[in-house]
Order: C-alpha cells, then structure tokens, then sequence
C-alpha cells in the first residue's frame, strides 16, 4: 500500500484522528511534530532544535538513537523481533533477570516480565492477592496505599492512585475500594517525629487482615505531585507490613535505574520490599518492557495452590527486541559515570532554581537528584508556557502547578544550564516577574 498521506496533509489527517494522552481529540493545543532525536536534542518537523529537559516521560536516560543500543536493537532484529513467552523462551529474557536479580537487594530473585509500568503495577497486584490466596487467607484483597500516588493508568493501577487529587477520579465508583494513608510531608530523617507514620499505622493496625499489601513510590511521589519524603517513612512502613503480615510492593518505575541518586530509591532506606515494579528507563526509553520482580517465598507459594500458576500473561511479555535493548541499556548504565552525572545535575539544579523560591507565585522548590521542581501557587497556562518553553529551544511539559525537569544523564553542563535557564526565565515571564 503506498504511503496515503504526503508532507502537505499528514498533520491535518493526525490532529483530526490521532488521540494524545490526556487531551481532547478536538480543540487540543496542536502536538509539535519531530521529525528526529539526537542525544538531548528534538529536532522538529519546522527545523528548531529544541533540548529535551523530560527524557521521554523519563525514560530515555542516554538520550537518543545512542549507537549502542542501536546496535543491540539491529543485532537482535537479525535473530528474531518476537516469539511468544508461553511454553517459548529466549536468551535476551534470561540475561536480562540475571542482571536485574543482580542489581536488586535480595530476595528479589524472581522476574515476571510485561508491557508497560501500569501492568507492572496490575501484575505487583495480582501476585500480592493470588500469594494470600494460596497461603488460606482469600480475605485479604485490599490494597493499603499513601495519598498523592500515581501508579498507572490502568483500571487496577488506577484504584491505588489518589482518589481525590489524582487524575482518574471520574472512574472511582467503578474501581475496587482501597485504604490511603495521608501522605509524608516529612522530608528529612532528622525531622521525624512519630506522629508522621501514625495516620498510615493505625490503618494497618485496624485493617491488616484484609490487607494483601502496601503499594507506594519510594521516596519521591511522581505524576501524583512531584513530592519528596523522608527514608525513615519507608523503614516504618516495612516494619509496620512486617509486624502485620503484609506484603511491600515498591513502585520504582519512575526512581529505577539512577534517577534519585542511587540505582533505586529503596536503598536510601536500606530497605527491600516483597515485590518491585520496574519501567520507564528499563530499556532507555526504547521501547515499552516492564518487570515485576519478588521472592522465592511468593512465588513458592503460588506454584503450590491451584491453579499452580500465576494469572497473568502479555503477549508481547518478555518481548526479545525489548529485552535486547534493556539489557544494552543496562550496561551501559553501569558502565558510565552516572552517579557523577546525577551529583552534577542536582548540584546545577540548586545553581538555578532555588533563587526562585524567593519569587511571588513560586509555593516550593523541590530537588532530588536528577528530579529539579518548581511548584507554582497556581497551575500554569499550558498552551502558553509550551510555546515560550519552545521559542527558547527546550522541551518541558509542566503539569497542573508543577513545571519540572528530569533530562537524560547524559546532558552535559552547557546544554543543562540553557534548558534551566530557559525553565526560570520561562516561569518568571508566565508569573509576569
């Protein structure tokens, strides 16, 4: 079939059919089209180079087209894109657990692989439900979760994000009913006092026999908020599931693989959940892999009690192509300077945006790590912060009242100084500064 649309109608033909997320199809600010990716830098159809201050929904840690993954990718298109993981298995898959169970804490020794972050989230879920099940205690279903989370767009991932502040409310008669513990505004080990775990204690305390598991993010809060919390909140929440009999699941789909500093979030707490989402920056922005990973203990338990198997199986789960280039991304995660990066980042970070705090219109400014937030007393001008964002050759897209930047680590320190400068100046012409 020949092409059926050409240089003149494709973005007309694209602006009426194409759905974005969460966007109208009609009367949406008009996407800006890229015509390709280099490093940090989006190149538009129109020419104007712009430096990506978001990785790709966070994502793409190496920048783009970077030359080896790009190679693995081609070398594993010569072997096979896809084969099906049911009764079928690959090289790709096995080496790919193997450095996750690697760099993970134990016992995380067992990896599910799936699609997406969201269905990361639904199969953490599931497992903690099926894991109950199998040991006599079908009663436990519930899940207990901290206000301000985001865990995903998917029905089951949507029931544990905030009900009230987050982004699905519309469907809440329609999702299973969970328990949410006021959220940590602690945000220093040296400022904890008792009272900021005792919303979350007396929760588990009155509810843990229908409780299967606690879900959060560690320690930083994502799409929920861009909120920061303390580590000592995480070691009592693991005591508390410990003395209850409930399970932790860790969502690290968006801390993984370096972005707070350390490889993953959970280790600032010295803390290992019973079950870890991972995404986002798995494959280096890539291509969509997720895993799940737990312990032999919950995975014993679940062999053992009819059905004698997990319910749940992706088609495109453990997807070679993806694996391939995950496993490309991974080493060449560790095999750079990236803690030096990060250090680096948060460091230029506090250069540019804590002078702002100062400003009429700016409620906080947030840093950690790679994570650079500036929180707005009132939620920005979309269509107007994006175009001056891309007059002055950055991509940032802000949400509500938070404009942000988690760039790839491998910007260097000119590029991150244009795009921070870029984000204030940018800020301070919106709040007319």
């Amino acid at each position: 079939m020949p092409n059926l649309l050409d240089d003149s109608n494709w973005l007309e033909f694209e602006k009426n059919h194409v759905w974005h997320p969460y966007a109208p199809l009609e009367g949406a600010l008009p996407p800006y089209p890229v015509k390709n990716a280099q490093g940090v830098h989006l190149t538009l159809e129109d020419g104007r180079q712009l430096i990506d201050g978001m990785s790709s929904w966070w994502s793409v840690i190496h920048g783009y087209n970077h030359p080896v993954i790009n190679a693995a990718a081609k070398a594993q298109l010569d072997e096979m894109s896809h084969v099906m993981f049911g009764g079928l298995t690959h090289r790709p898959a096995a080496e790919l657990a193997a450095r996750l169970i690697t760099l993970t804490p134990e016992p995380l020794t067992r990896v599910f692989f799936c699609d997406s972050g969201s269905v990361s989230v639904e199969v953490a879920i599931k497992m903690a439900i099926q894991y109950w099940h199998s040991k006599g205690q079908p009663g436990k279903q519930r899940m207990l979760t901290i206000r301000r989370g985001y865990h995903g767009d998917t029905c089951g991932a949507m029931a544990v994000c905030d009900p009230e502040t987050g982004m699905h409310h519309l469907f809440a008669e329609a999702l299973p009913k969970h328990l949410f513990a006021e959220a940590p505004t602690v945000t220093k080990d040296a400022d904890w006092r008792d009272e900021d775990i005792a919303d979350f204690r007396n929760l588990i305390k009155q509810n843990h026999s229908e409780i299967a598991a606690v879900i959060l993010e560690p320690l930083v809060q994502g799409a929920g908020g861009m909120r920061f919390y303390a580590p000592e909140y995480l070691r009592q929440v693991r005591a508390l599931c410990d003395s209850y009999d409930v399970l932790l699941i860790a969502d690290e789909i968006a801390t993984g693989f370096g972005r707070t500093g350390t490889l993953f979030a959970c280790e600032q707490a010295e803390i290992v959940p019973d079950i870890m989402c991972l995404g986002k920056a798995i494959t280096g922005g890539y291509m969509s892999l997720a895993a799940t990973l737990t312990t032999s203990e919950i995975s014993q338990a679940i062999s053992r009690k009819a059905p004698k198997a997990f319910m749940h199986g992706p088609t495109f789960m453990a997807n070679p192509l993806a694996c391939a280039t995950a496993n490309a991304s991974i080493d060449l995660l560790l095999d750079s300077p990236w803690q030096e990066r990060i250090v680096r980042m948060s460091e230029t970070f506090s250069e540019h945006l804590q002078p702002c705090q100062d400003w009429d219109g700016v409620a906080d400014v947030r840093i950690k790590g790679g994570i650079g937030v500036l929180e707005l007393e009132q939620p920005v001008d979309m269509p107007s912060i994006t175009r001056r964002f891309v007059d002055k050759g950055v991509w940032v897209r802000p949400f509500g009242k938070l404009v942000y930047v988690m760039p790839p680590y491998i910007i260097n320190d000119e590029e991150l100084n244009s795009l921070l400068t870029a984000m204030t100046e940018a800020v301070a012409e919106e709040l007319r500064i």
